[in-house]
């Protein structure tokens, strides 16, 4: 039986005690894709989602952040535009403008996310849901039972024992609430969120210091570009403190001084804690139904199964990257599976990752140090292209570099890049990496002139033994 009820403007229908070809736990970027392949695949899909469709990707996180982000980019390049022979001066930031300008973004992409999955014929289903039985879910006094059940509730943010944010010890979300431009900001963690936050921040004019406890910001990159953001960060003015470990935050309304390890201070009006996002798995039925989990990460084989015959798990929930794109890719792989279609499994290593920060980062596959980990120190070379070589870099005013790590007479096993927009150089890399490509087999292809994309043929040019450009 049928009843409509409104939720935030928004049409949802909820169906009592119907049967689904795959029920999804979770609206967010693996959730969603799950049900729609399902749909492309003639199944019924149902999802399930407790506050908005599109999950924290779409509402707390990649596009709210990208468009801070990209409002930075723009008070940078009013700064820099007088060495252009552009008469321009920034008098300001509003930054309730520039939060209006993204909300409208975010709220662009949900009715149109809404509007996708009423037109492939994806049931949405509004309400917090529990795994009551292998084939059931819960949603208030409703049963909704799938042959398929796909865990995919996301991830929220973490802290470190004994940090309870509150007041001006924030996360992400909270950061992204401000209605404010802190003069100081102090960030623990440099991953990714805290670099890019960092970023912004700086642009819009703000002190910024990032603490982390490992000896270089975005430990998990390739060192050589680690070290690259380091001297670009401190050539912009942003500081941070590597190797010593946060000890304890004190607070009071007009900010915070965070106490390290070794004795040192940071003082600033906000801590931003930035060091991770924990899987959402709590309270969803888990252990009632014997799903096998650690530390609330649903473990599962390489095809995404879970231990209970006819669970299966996607995106953040799952342990390894936490990217919005892996989510896409691992609900399309599960819909695909549960067909019979036997997809193929990419390995989190050959998953291409962005960081967009200032200058941005770029990477898909080993760093060096892995490869020669796996492969032998013998049978690994790399060769690393400086943008400064590149054209249409020195036109954007961008320094960095392209490095890439291959095996000896072999493919190329992980690119690795670091300047501004080389984000949008990675779609070719993962399809080098993912290919199993060598050297010898990009260089004879053409990479249009003058553009960023060039870096990538020319290392390829110069690991195949014929450089153009690189010395």
């Amino acid at each position: 039986m049928w009843f409509i009820y409104l939720t935030r403007n928004t049409r949802e229908y909820l169906l009592a005690d119907q049967q689904f070809d795959i029920v999804v736990l979770g609206g967010g970027s693996a959730g969603y894709a799950t049900a729609i392949r399902a749909t492309q695949l003639g199944m019924t899909a149902a999802v399930i989602e407790k506050d908005k469709l599109g999950g924290t990707c779409l509402h707390r996180g990649c596009v709210p952040t990208k468009a801070m982000l990209h409002a930075a980019e723009l008070a940078d390049n009013v700064r820099e535009a007088g060495s252009y022979g552009i008469q321009a001066l920034l008098t300001g930031i509003d930054i309730n403008a520039v939060a209006a300008q993204r909300d409208g973004i975010v709220s662009a992409k949900f009715k149109g996310l809404q509007g996708l999955l009423k037109a492939v014929g994806v049931t949405v289903i509004a309400g917090e849901g529990k795994l009551v039985a292998p084939n059931t879910v819960q949603v208030g006094e409703d049963r909704i039972t799938g042959k398929n059940i796909v865990l995919a509730t996301g991830s929220y943010s973490r802290s470190l024992p004994g940090l309870d944010i509150t007041g001006r010890v924030i996360t992400s979300e909270q950061a992204l609430q401000l209605d404010v431009i802190p003069q100081r900001v102090a960030i623990l963690g440099g991953g990714v969120i805290g670099v890019e936050f960092a970023s912004v921040w700086r642009s819009f004019g703000a002190e910024v210091t990032i603490i982390e406890g490992l000896p270089h910001l975005v430990p998990n990159e390739e060192e050589s570009i680690s070290k690259q953001l380091e001297r670009a960060f401190k050539k912009r003015g942003i500081g941070y403190k590597l190797g010593v470990r946060f000890q304890s935050v004190t607070q009071d309304a007009n900010g915070v001084t965070v106490t390290l390890e070794d004795g040192s201070t940071v003082a600033a009006d906000y801590l931003l804690v930035a060091v991770g996002r924990g899987p959402a798995t709590a309270g969803i039925g888990l252990e009632e139904v014997g799903v096998t989990t650690d530390r609330g990460f649903v473990l599962t084989n390489e095809r995404l199964q879970t231990n209970v015959p006819g669970v299966w798990a996607v995106g953040d929930i799952v342990p390894g990257l936490q990217l919005a794109h892996r989510g896409y890719q691992q609900g399309i792989f599960v819909a695909e599976e549960i067909a019979g279609l036997n997809p193929i499994v990419v390995a989190d290593t050959n998953i291409p990752k962005v960081t967009y920060c200032d200058p941005e980062i770029a990477s898909v596959g080993l760093t060096e140090a892995k490869a020669k980990e796996q492969f032998g120190v013998d049978r690994v070379t790399s060769y690393e292209y400086n943008l400064a070589g590149n054209a249409k870099s020195s036109i954007l005013g961008t320094a960095g570099s392209v490095k890439v790590v291959r095996e000896v007479d072999g493919p190329v096993l992980g690119v690795h890049m670091i300047g501004a927009r080389v984000g949008e150089l990675v779609g070719e890399a993962q399809l080098i990496v993912n290919w199993d490509a060598q050297p010898e087999d990009v260089a004879p292809f053409i990479h249009g002139h003058p553009t960023q994309n060039e870096t990538i043929g020319e290392a390829m040019l110069k690991l195949a033994g014929k450089p153009l450009h690189g010395i």
